[in-house]
C-alpha cells in the first residue's frame, strides 16, 4: 500500500520559516519524481515545485521562487520543503505527490501525478 504522509505545517507569522516534510512508504521511492501542490480555500490545487528521482533539474512557480526550497533524502524517502519568508497569501494545505516512470520535467498540473498525500495545513498570519 503506498502511503505519502505529510508533516511540519503550522501557524506562523509573516516573515516566518516552516519545513514541510512528506514521508513515502509503499513505492520504490528512488524511481519517482516529487511534487509539492497546494490549494487554498475556494481556488484550485497550483503547483508549488518539483523535483525528479535524480534531485536535479528542480522547478518552482514563481510565487515561490527564492523563497521556497524542495529536495529530497533518498535514502529516508522523504521529500521536503524548506518555506522561507513566507507571505499570508501561502496559506493553504499542502500536498506532496508521487510521479513514475517519467524521464525529464515533472507535470504542473495536479492530473500528471499517481499518488497523494493528505496535506498539512500551513497558515500565514500578517
Amino acid at each position: 500500500q503506498v502511503q505519502l504522509v505529510e508533516s511540519g505545517g503550522g501557524l506562523v507569522q509573516a516573515g516566518g520559516s516552516l519545513r514541510l516534510s512528506c514521508a513515502v512508504s509503499g513505492l520504490t521511492f528512488g524511481r519517482y519524481g516529487m511534487g509539492w501542490f497546494r490549494q487554498a480555500p475556494g481556488k484550485e490545487r497550483e503547483f508549488v515545485a518539483s523535483i525528479p528521482w535524480s534531485g536535479r533539474t528542480i522547478y518552482y512557480a514563481d510565487s515561490v521562487k527564492g523563497r521556497f526550497t524542495i529536495s529530497r533524502d533518498n535514502a529516508k524517502s522523504t521529500v521536503y520543503l524548506q518555506q522561507n519568508s513566507l507571505k499570508p497569501e501561502d496559506t493553504a494545505v499542502y500536498y506532496c505527490a508521487a510521479r513514475g516512470g517519467l524521464v525529464g520535467r515533472l507535470p504542473e498540473n495536479a492530473a500528471g501525478y499517481d499518488y497523494w498525500g493528505q496535506g498539512t495545513q500551513v497558515t500565514v498570519s500578517s
